[in-house]
Protein backbone atom coordinates (compact mmCIF):
# COMPACT_ATOMS: atom_id res chain seq x y z
CA UNK A 1 0.00 0.00 0.00
CA UNK A 2 0.87 3.78 -0.70
CA UNK A 3 1.83 6.52 1.57
CA UNK A 4 -0.94 8.16 -0.09
CA UNK A 5 -3.29 5.35 0.50
CA UNK A 6 -2.33 5.12 3.88
CA UNK A 7 -3.35 8.84 4.42
CA UNK A 8 -6.37 8.84 2.36
CA UNK A 9 -8.91 8.55 5.39
CA UNK A 10 -10.66 5.64 3.73
CA UNK A 11 -8.03 2.98 5.78
CA UNK A 12 -9.15 2.09 9.30
CA UNK A 13 -5.97 0.14 10.01
CA UNK A 14 -3.92 0.46 12.71
CA UNK A 15 -1.02 1.13 10.52
CA UNK A 16 -3.00 3.59 8.42
CA UNK A 17 -4.84 5.74 11.18
CA UNK A 18 -0.97 5.89 12.58
CA UNK A 19 -0.15 7.03 9.32
CA UNK A 20 -2.61 9.58 9.08
CA UNK A 21 -1.98 10.74 12.69
CA UNK A 22 1.90 11.41 12.19
CA UNK A 23 1.13 12.93 9.01
CA UNK A 24 -0.84 15.35 10.98
CA UNK A 25 0.91 16.46 13.91
CA UNK A 26 4.32 15.45 12.98
CA UNK A 27 4.70 13.78 16.27
CA UNK A 28 2.36 11.22 18.21
CA UNK A 29 2.57 10.68 22.07
CA UNK A 30 3.33 6.67 22.25
CA UNK A 31 0.51 5.65 24.77
CA UNK A 32 -1.38 6.14 21.27
CA UNK A 33 -0.43 3.62 19.89
CA UNK A 34 -1.82 1.20 22.21
CA UNK A 35 -5.45 2.89 21.54
CA UNK A 36 -4.46 2.85 17.92
CA UNK A 37 -4.03 -0.77 17.92
CA UNK A 38 -6.78 -1.84 19.84
CA UNK A 39 -9.59 0.39 18.43
CA UNK A 40 -8.30 2.58 15.16
CA UNK A 41 -11.70 3.85 14.75
CA UNK A 42 -12.11 5.48 18.35
CA UNK A 43 -8.97 6.74 18.10
CA UNK A 44 -9.56 8.40 14.25
CA UNK A 45 -13.31 9.96 16.51
CA UNK A 46 -11.29 11.65 18.85
CA UNK A 47 -8.49 13.17 16.11
CA UNK A 48 -11.54 14.43 14.37
CA UNK A 49 -13.52 15.73 17.41
CA UNK A 50 -10.75 16.99 18.99
CA UNK A 51 -9.75 18.71 16.05
CA UNK A 52 -13.03 20.13 15.63
CA UNK A 53 -13.26 21.39 19.15
CA UNK A 54 -9.80 23.18 19.14
CA UNK A 55 -10.24 24.51 15.72
CA UNK A 56 -7.31 22.91 14.21
CA UNK A 57 -6.15 23.98 11.11
CA UNK A 58 -9.56 26.57 11.13
CA UNK A 59 -12.06 23.83 11.36
CA UNK A 60 -15.31 25.07 12.07
CA UNK A 61 -13.87 28.62 12.73
CA UNK A 62 -16.34 31.77 12.15
CA UNK A 63 -15.37 35.53 11.85
CA UNK A 64 -16.82 36.43 15.21
CA UNK A 65 -15.30 33.56 17.47
CA UNK A 66 -11.91 33.35 19.19
CA UNK A 67 -9.20 33.91 18.02
CA UNK A 68 -6.43 30.27 17.90
CA UNK A 69 -4.42 32.18 20.23
CA UNK A 70 -7.10 32.32 22.84
CA UNK A 71 -8.45 29.27 22.17
CA UNK A 72 -4.99 27.78 23.28
CA UNK A 73 -5.08 29.66 26.32
CA UNK A 74 -7.78 28.72 28.02
CA UNK A 75 -7.39 24.83 27.59
CA UNK A 76 -3.71 24.93 28.64
CA UNK A 77 -4.46 26.08 32.17
CA UNK A 78 -7.30 23.28 32.16
CA UNK A 79 -4.81 21.02 31.30
CA UNK A 80 -2.64 21.92 34.23
CA UNK A 81 -5.53 22.05 37.04
CA UNK A 82 -5.59 18.11 35.94
CA UNK A 83 -2.59 18.64 36.27
CA UNK A 84 -1.56 17.33 32.93
CA UNK A 85 1.73 18.83 32.50
CA UNK A 86 3.25 16.74 29.51
CA UNK A 87 0.50 17.44 27.34
CA UNK A 88 0.64 20.89 28.51
CA UNK A 89 4.17 21.61 27.57
CA UNK A 90 3.10 20.72 24.18
CA UNK A 91 0.36 23.40 24.21
CA UNK A 92 3.11 25.60 25.66
CA UNK A 93 5.47 25.19 23.00
CA UNK A 94 2.43 26.01 20.18
CA UNK A 95 1.66 28.91 22.15
CA UNK A 96 5.08 29.91 21.57
CA UNK A 97 5.11 29.52 18.20
CA UNK A 98 2.08 31.57 17.73
CA UNK A 99 4.24 33.76 19.45
CA UNK A 100 2.50 34.53 22.64
CA UNK A 101 4.80 35.17 25.92
CA UNK A 102 5.04 33.49 29.28
CA UNK A 103 3.16 36.63 30.64
CA UNK A 104 -0.07 36.22 28.49
CA UNK A 105 0.40 32.42 29.61
CA UNK A 106 0.41 32.85 33.02
CA UNK A 107 -2.31 35.72 32.93
CA UNK A 108 -4.36 33.18 31.45
CA UNK A 109 -3.74 30.55 33.92
CA UNK A 110 -4.35 33.34 36.98
CA UNK A 111 -7.97 33.70 35.35
CA UNK A 112 -8.63 29.50 35.89
CA UNK A 113 -7.11 29.09 38.46
CA UNK A 114 -9.89 31.59 40.60
CA UNK A 115 -12.17 28.49 40.27
CA UNK A 116 -9.02 25.29 40.19
CA UNK A 117 -6.72 26.95 43.03
CA UNK A 118 -3.09 28.34 43.02
CA UNK A 119 -1.78 24.78 42.59
CA UNK A 120 -3.12 25.88 38.47
CA UNK A 121 -0.28 28.31 38.36
CA UNK A 122 2.09 26.32 39.89
CA UNK A 123 1.54 23.72 37.16
CA UNK A 124 1.60 25.80 34.59
CA UNK A 125 4.84 26.90 35.56
CA UNK A 126 5.87 23.30 35.32
CA UNK A 127 4.59 23.01 31.83
CA UNK A 128 6.14 25.97 31.02
CA UNK A 129 9.96 24.95 32.50
CA UNK A 130 9.43 21.36 30.27
CA UNK A 131 8.43 23.08 27.41
CA UNK A 132 11.62 24.97 27.89
CA UNK A 133 13.71 21.49 28.47
CA UNK A 134 15.49 20.45 25.03
CA UNK A 135 14.81 16.96 26.04
CA UNK A 136 11.14 17.31 25.93
CA UNK A 137 10.05 15.44 22.69
CA UNK A 138 6.96 16.57 21.40
CA UNK A 139 6.20 19.74 19.93
CA UNK A 140 8.87 21.80 18.39
CA UNK A 141 10.33 24.45 20.52
CA UNK A 142 10.48 27.93 18.52
CA UNK A 143 14.57 29.14 18.41
CA UNK A 144 15.46 31.09 20.88
CA UNK A 145 12.67 29.44 23.30
CA UNK A 146 10.05 31.43 24.61
CA UNK A 147 9.56 35.03 22.39
CA UNK A 148 9.96 38.18 24.07
CA UNK A 149 8.15 40.12 21.96
CA UNK A 150 4.15 39.37 22.42
CA UNK A 151 2.23 39.18 18.85
CA UNK A 152 -0.97 40.96 18.62
CA UNK A 153 -3.90 38.76 18.39
CA UNK A 154 -7.62 40.28 19.23
CA UNK A 155 -8.67 39.55 22.26
CA UNK A 156 -5.79 41.59 23.70
CA UNK A 157 -7.94 44.96 22.53
CA UNK A 158 -11.40 43.63 23.23
CA UNK A 159 -13.12 43.24 26.44
CA UNK A 160 -11.88 45.98 28.65
CA UNK A 161 -14.48 48.21 28.81
CA UNK A 162 -17.72 47.96 30.54
CA UNK A 163 -20.87 48.62 28.73
CA UNK A 164 -23.56 46.99 31.33
CA UNK A 165 -23.96 47.66 35.29
CA UNK A 166 -21.54 49.81 35.02
CA UNK A 167 -22.30 51.55 38.48
CA UNK A 168 -22.48 47.85 40.16
CA UNK A 169 -19.80 47.03 41.94
CA UNK A 170 -17.96 43.62 40.78
CA UNK A 171 -15.84 42.59 43.54
CA UNK A 172 -16.59 39.30 45.12
CA UNK A 173 -16.47 40.45 48.68
CA UNK A 174 -19.97 42.12 47.91
CA UNK A 175 -21.56 38.24 47.43
CA UNK A 176 -23.82 37.29 49.98
CA UNK A 177 -21.46 34.45 51.03
CA UNK A 178 -18.35 36.84 51.27
CA UNK A 179 -20.81 39.49 53.72
CA UNK A 180 -20.90 36.43 55.90
CA UNK A 181 -17.35 35.71 55.58
CA UNK A 182 -16.07 39.31 56.68
CA UNK A 183 -18.54 38.39 60.44
CA UNK A 184 -16.63 35.75 60.38
CA UNK A 185 -12.45 36.37 59.73
CA UNK A 186 -12.61 39.76 58.10
CA UNK A 187 -8.88 39.81 56.76
CA UNK A 188 -9.43 35.82 55.44
CA UNK A 189 -12.43 37.28 53.43
CA UNK A 190 -10.59 40.35 52.33
CA UNK A 191 -7.09 38.41 51.14
CA UNK A 192 -9.40 35.82 49.42
CA UNK A 193 -11.39 38.36 46.97
CA UNK A 194 -8.53 40.39 46.77
CA UNK A 195 -7.31 37.76 44.90
CA UNK A 196 -9.44 36.40 42.46
CA UNK A 197 -11.19 40.68 41.88
CA UNK A 198 -7.13 40.80 41.03
CA UNK A 199 -6.95 37.83 38.83
CA UNK A 200 -10.55 38.80 37.10
CA UNK A 201 -10.26 42.57 37.11
CA UNK A 202 -12.82 43.70 39.46
CA UNK A 203 -13.53 46.69 40.13
CA UNK A 204 -10.41 47.93 38.42
CA UNK A 205 -7.90 45.55 40.13
CA UNK A 206 -5.32 43.73 38.06
CA UNK A 207 -2.46 45.52 36.53
CA UNK A 208 -2.76 48.54 34.23
CA UNK A 209 -0.53 46.99 31.93
CA UNK A 210 -2.13 43.32 31.59
CA UNK A 211 -2.64 41.69 28.21
CA UNK A 212 -5.39 40.37 28.87
CA UNK A 213 -8.80 42.61 29.44
CA UNK A 214 -11.81 41.58 32.10
CA UNK A 215 -13.91 40.22 29.24
CA UNK A 216 -11.32 37.36 27.82
CA UNK A 217 -10.76 36.71 31.77
CA UNK A 218 -14.44 35.97 32.22
CA UNK A 219 -14.16 33.36 29.50
CA UNK A 220 -11.39 31.72 31.23
CA UNK A 221 -13.27 31.64 34.48
CA UNK A 222 -16.35 30.76 32.55
CA UNK A 223 -14.88 27.46 31.34
CA UNK A 224 -13.47 26.70 34.73
CA UNK A 225 -16.58 26.70 36.09
CA UNK A 226 -18.59 24.75 33.98
CA UNK A 227 -15.64 21.87 34.17
CA UNK A 228 -16.25 21.78 37.52
CA UNK A 229 -19.86 21.81 37.25
CA UNK A 230 -21.02 25.37 39.08
CA UNK A 231 -23.82 26.07 36.35
CA UNK A 232 -25.49 28.99 38.96
CA UNK A 233 -21.07 30.72 39.11
CA UNK A 234 -20.69 30.29 34.98
CA UNK A 235 -23.97 31.95 34.84
CA UNK A 236 -23.00 34.98 36.88
CA UNK A 237 -19.85 35.13 35.10
CA UNK A 238 -21.19 35.12 31.47
CA UNK A 239 -23.48 37.75 32.52
CA UNK A 240 -20.21 39.62 33.39
CA UNK A 241 -18.57 38.71 30.13
CA UNK A 242 -21.42 40.23 28.50
CA UNK A 243 -21.41 43.86 30.00
CA UNK A 244 -17.75 43.56 29.33
CA UNK A 245 -18.61 42.90 25.47
CA UNK A 246 -17.63 39.20 24.84
CA UNK A 247 -20.78 37.17 23.02
CA UNK A 248 -22.75 34.02 23.19
CA UNK A 249 -20.21 32.62 20.24
CA UNK A 250 -16.96 33.84 22.55
CA UNK A 251 -18.52 32.32 25.24
CA UNK A 252 -19.44 29.19 23.76
CA UNK A 253 -16.25 28.58 21.71
CA UNK A 254 -14.54 29.21 25.34
CA UNK A 255 -16.13 26.09 26.95
CA UNK A 256 -15.67 23.90 23.86
CA UNK A 257 -11.93 24.61 24.07
CA UNK A 258 -11.91 22.46 26.91
CA UNK A 259 -13.98 19.81 26.04
CA UNK A 260 -11.27 17.37 25.11
CA UNK A 261 -9.66 17.61 28.77
CA UNK A 262 -13.09 17.82 30.58
CA UNK A 263 -15.62 15.94 28.68
CA UNK A 264 -19.26 16.48 26.81
CA UNK A 265 -20.66 17.08 30.31
CA UNK A 266 -18.90 20.21 30.50
CA UNK A 267 -20.29 21.53 27.00
CA UNK A 268 -23.87 20.34 28.67
CA UNK A 269 -23.45 22.25 31.43
CA UNK A 270 -21.86 25.21 29.68
CA UNK A 271 -24.71 25.25 27.67
CA UNK A 272 -27.29 25.18 30.68
CA UNK A 273 -25.22 28.60 31.90
CA UNK A 274 -25.88 30.23 28.97
CA UNK A 275 -29.43 29.80 29.06
CA UNK A 276 -29.62 30.42 32.69
CA UNK A 277 -27.52 34.18 32.03
CA UNK A 278 -29.89 35.28 29.42
CA UNK A 279 -32.89 34.62 30.97
CA UNK A 280 -32.14 37.17 33.33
Amino acid sequence: MTTNERTSGNDMSPEAVLARAVAARADIYPEWSYVIEATPELFELLQKTGGYFHKYKGQGSTADGLSEQMRELIPTPALCAKPDVRYAANHVRKMYRMGLTNRVIFEAASAFSVVTGFSTVAHTAEAVLEANNPAYPFGKLPEGGAPETLTPFPEMTIGRSRAGNENKSESRINAPEWQYALSLEEEFARRATGWADYCLHADGAGDSDAVLGAGPRELIAVAAFCSRGLVDMAADHIRRAYDYGMTRTHVLDAIISVLPMTGIVTAELGLRAIQQAERS
